[in-house]
């Protein structure tokens, strides 16, 4: 675990099946006013319309956005990645939403945004991976982790579906194993 207390600049927190109860556990607890922000990777039906957007805004006092192409990033925002568009970061400040071909049979791709947010924060980054069917964010936690930024993972016995977090556990250097009942305090702590 590292020792030096890097400033957190951006939280990413992806999930699949059976992460929606995790997220909102979490936006129960978090702060009204966190020194970042952050963005959530789910996975969901491409035609599916903005619900969640205000589903997560009853649990969280921040502004709930989601994403359209060029949206800037603001501190103690809650970001949400629209469905069926991958989201890349051009830099610090901006945000695109891309159309390629699925990864892991997914758009959005946990992998595509967290590499993304890796080479853009480095050391900055949080990167959380949620309850999910596919190993889709492994790869991408792996990448974090050799831009020297934080991967926590969710302990796959509280996970719906273990499937991906029992993944990125075998796979992935981590610095910390999450319970859905503490992922806010660590959030609250950065």
């Amino acid at each position: 675990m590292e020792t030096k207390n890097t400033k957190t600049e951006l939280v990413v927190i992806g999930g699949s099946a059976g992460s929606l109860q995790v997220i909102l556990e979490m936006l129960k607890n978090l702060k009204n006013e966190i020194s970042f922000p952050i963005l959530l990777v789910v996975h969901r039906k491409a035609s599916s319309t903005n619900v969640l957007q205000t589903l997560l805004q009853q649990f969280v006092t921040m502004e709930v956005i989601e994403i359209d192409d060029k949206t800037e990033i603001q501190n103690n925002k809650l970001y949400v990645v629209p469905a069926d568009y991958h989201l890349l970061f051009e830099n610090k400040k901006m945000m695109s939403l891309d159309f390629s071909e699925k990864m892991n049979y997914s758009r959005p791709s946990i992998d595509v945004t967290f590499k993304s947010a890796a080479e853009v924060y480095g050391e900055t980054l949080v990167g959380v991976l949620l309850s999910g069917a596919n190993a889709d964010g492994v790869e991408g936690l792996g990448f974090i982790k050799k831009n020297k930024g934080k991967v926590w993972i969710q302990e796959p016995e509280t996970a719906e579906v273990d499937y991906m977090p029992r993944h990125a556990v075998e796979e992935v250097d981590y610095d910390l194993i999450i319970k859905p009942n503490n992922l806010a305090d660590y959030i609250n702590q950065l």
